[in-house]
């Protein structure tokens, strides 16, 4: 989540050179001109480097990659900066860049480079064509020339442009030309698009191009060089998107109505609150898709960021504009600008439901010879080793091992969450291989995994259905005392956690303290060396199975409720406390309540300081957050239906795979916004108040999958219990049940979208 020194630098650039100009203003001022660009201002750019990113050095370029362009691509869609950027100065360089060496090729690469040329790239053919596979365009040889013909549609740069890169079939084989824009036998049609912009289509007749490739080469270039502009554009989406979200909230922190801001109405936060968990998802797939990418997933990560980014955007700019009511339509008032650019960016080269309809297509082929699919014939499990250093696919291949080899059989894709009874051998099982805990540090008996490593093994084991044990103590509790303990507590608590002694349980709700945990009354008064606690905690997940509990107690009445908090670790078998079960909709005796009568407990079990406990609260809810903002919960529901849909051949079924892909998706993007929280509790770093985007996200991608779920099954949605028959064999309403437990706990999702909009967004109260 922190970027590098050199990316820092290419974006504040950029912000420089384009915040020095008012770029709304040259927008509407190059609309009302026919809708061009400037050429001083893009010789500029061209003088900055930004056309030479992706240039090899042997070709005069910067030799640079995908990082450093987005990170100006990103600037130009915030500023929206009317040139052309990755029509004329991403997607017909990264072609060239791509071609063999030679002639007119290197010519025209150093002619665009430097400004002195300004060109696009000519392939589609059909509205909604993603890959240039099926151009009907054709290209001969007369007269040592080569000739084109046919029609090229949705052509960017138009006016101004000094040519294009036209790509066409001379006896089936593509060829790739430059067509100079006054060419005899060329005909431009010029079109103005929704943002002011121009896009032409080229009507070609026997119109001369100089050759400069042909064939596989030329196919793969283009293809490749199609989707490097994507993400480039992508990266663009997310700048629009984050620009409007800025803009509407300053605009509800000052509109005033009813005698008070509009931006402390609940219902508008809770609408903007929505808008930024889009633009979050959409920089956090951005930033996961760029850093992952290589020439083999370069079709899979285009696609996949380019329907989360469009989808943002274009949801993201909607918003804002009805946010700011009458005057958001107005042509003055820049919201409408945004909203403009992202419609035409996110129908550009695909749009969102075309895309994940692509990643579809490119990802479930791959599915049998993926690294997940990896095998190794002596599977080393000590945890001493290099897990940076370990390749991702050897690191899946060696998690499936250890499932195969230890995690019984019998227990696998269980409906519900598994007691201490039915976990324990597994559990020790870990503990004794030193697996037990995969995020803690290697100082405290943990793995140590690195952020993309853990999510691997979170992945891997919802593949294989893996049950959760009672872990309190490893995701909570341990973490909390990482931090915040002294060093007696985490020799005394730490060690017991790993060996099973001790199963950890959460007492923080209250009966009239849920999402309002401040408001705690369970008190304790200290009485010499000894804490005296009298109250009740309700909700307490696994309590009949625990043997210890951490707890918020109150210890000083006379000040605000959130100064007067201490933190407790309690042995449950401490005279004084009764646990009484409670039964769930679904049947399950998952919580307890738990009462607490004149229960001493040891002073030195606090963990900080004396009313300082919501400090430690805090940070535990965070924890806590992460863990219920990770993706397994989604994953374990989404291999579920993709069993259910190969039972019963649902994938046949176009309007369920478009749905279904857009869930992958959404689980797929809480992967890569989950992995940038990961690290940053790995590396003891506050986790930050936009940890409950997380949770919202997750909880409700979780209940979107179940509810999918269920549909799909439908008569089996019925059922209470497994259904094992000749056409299904799941539990099809556990994820349901369990996702609305989800969606509550922790902080209901309305209480986090409050903390949102207050901590985050800074609304009015």
């Amino acid at each position: 989540m922190v970027e590098s020194e050199s990316i820092a630098m290419f974006r504040d650039s950029a912000a420089g050179f384009l915040g020095g100009v008012d770029q709304r203003q040259r927008v509407r001022e190059l609309e009302a001109a026919g809708g061009g660009f400037d050429r001083a201002t893009w010789n500029a750019a061209a003088e900055l480097g930004w056309l030479s990113i992706l240039v090899p050095e042997a070709d005069g370029g910067l030799g640079l990659g995908m990082p450093e362009l987005v990170a100006i691509t990103e600037e130009a869609g915030r500023y929206l900066w009317p040139e052309p950027l990755v029509d004329a100065g991403v997607q017909p360089l990264a072609l060239l860049s791509r071609l063999p060496a030679g002639g007119v090729r290197d010519q025209l690469l150093a002619d665009l480079q430097s400004g002195a040329q300004v060109g696009g790239v000519a392939w589609q053919e059909r509205v909604g064509e993603i890959d240039p596979e099926q151009g009907v365009a054709t290209a001969c040889q007369e007269d040592g020339q080569t000739l084109l013909s046919g029609r090229k549609l949705f052509v960017r740069p138009g006016p101004g442009a000094d040519g294009w890169i036209v790509s066409a079939r001379e006896e089936g084989v593509l060829v790739l030309c430059w067509v100079a824009a006054d060419a005899p036998g060329l005909r431009v049609e010029q079109q103005c698009g929704v943002d002011g912009s121009a896009i032409v289509t080229l009507h070609l007749h026997a119109a001369p191009g100089l050759l400069m490739a042909r064939g596989d080469v030329a196919s793969a270039a283009l293809r490749e060089a199609n989707d490097m502009a994507r993400i480039a554009q992508s990266a663009e989406l997310v700048g629009i998107a984050r620009r409007s979200l800025e803009l509407t909230r300053d605009y509800l922190n000052t509109r005033v109505q009813f005698g008070k801001p509009i931006g402390s109405f609940q219902a508008l936060q809770h609408r903007l609150v929505d808008g930024l968990i889009q633009v979050e998802l959409a920089a956090a797939c951005l930033r996961e898709g760029v850093a992952s990418l290589t020439e083999a997933n370069l079709p899979a990560v285009a696609s996949r960021v380019k329907a989360r980014c469009a989808y943002a955007a274009t949801e993201m700019t909607r918003m804002a504009i009805q946010m700011h009511g009458a005057i958001g339509t107005t042509n003055e008032y820049d919201v409408g600008l945004y909203f403009k650019r992202a419609m035409t960016l996110a129908s550009r080269w695909g749009n969102a439901a075309s895309h994940r309809r692509r990643w579809q297509q490119v990802t479930r082929p791959a599915e049998a010879m993926s690294p997940s699919a990896a095998r190794l014939d002596t599977p080393d499990f000590s945890p001493d080793q290099d897990w940076q250093a370990m390749p991702e696919a050897q690191f899946r291949a060696l998690v499936r091992a250890l499932f195969a080899a230890h995690y019984p059989q019998d227990r696998r894709y269980m409906p519900y969450r598994q007691t201490w009874a039915e976990t324990r051998d597994w559990y020790m099982t870990l503990s004794r291989l030193g697996w037990l805990a995969p995020a803690w540090p290697r100082q405290y008996g943990g793995l140590g995994l690195p952020a993309e490593k853990l999510i691997a093994y979170i992945e891997e084991s919802e593949a294989w259905g893996v049950a959760r044990p009672p872990d309190q103590g490893l995701v909570m509790i341990g973490p909390i005392l990482m931090r915040f303990g002294t060093e007696e507590q985490r020799q005394r608590f730490l060690p017991k956690v790993l060996a099973g002694e001790h199963v950890w349980t959460q007492g923080y709700s209250e009966p009239n303290a849920g999402s309002d945990l401040a408001a705690v009354r369970t008190e304790a008064v200290l009485k010499g060396d000894h804490f005296i606690v009298n109250g009740q905690k309700t909700w307490t997940t696994w309590g009949s199975d625990g043997t210890h509990m951490f707890m918020l107690v109150r210890t000083d009445k006379t000040v605000k409720k959130q100064a007067g908090i201490s933190f407790l670790l309690v042995d449950l078998k401490t005279p004084g406390i009764t646990v009484r079960p409670i039964r769930n909709i679904a049947g399950e005796q998952e919580f307890c309540e738990v009462f607490f009568d004149d229960v001493r407990v040891p002073l030195e079990n606090m963990v900080g300081e004396l009313n300082q406990g919501w400090t430690v609260a805090k940070a535990l809810l965070g924890f806590e957050r992460l863990f219920t903002g990770s993706p397994k919960h989604s994953q374990h529901t989404l291999h579920q239906v993709e069993a259910l849909a190969r039972q019963r051949g649902l994938f046949e079924d176009a309007a369920f795979a478009a749905r279904l892909a857009e869930l992958q998706l959404d689980t797929a993007d809480l992967g890569a916004a989950y992995a940038g929280f990961a690290e940053l509790a790995k590396r003891g770093e506050p986790i930050p108040p936009t940890i409950s985007m997380l949770k919202i996200w997750s909880t409700e991608t979780y209940e979107r999958l179940a509810l999918l779920l269920i549909e799909s099954a439908q008569d089996y949605g019925a059922c209470r219990d497994h259904c094992h028959t000749e056409e299904i064999d799941l539990h099809v309403v556990a994820p349901l049940f369990n996702a609305m437990n989800a969606k509550i706990f922790a902080g209901s999702n309305e209480i986090q979208r409050n903390i949102l909009a207050k901590t985050v967004l800074e609304l009015p109260t």
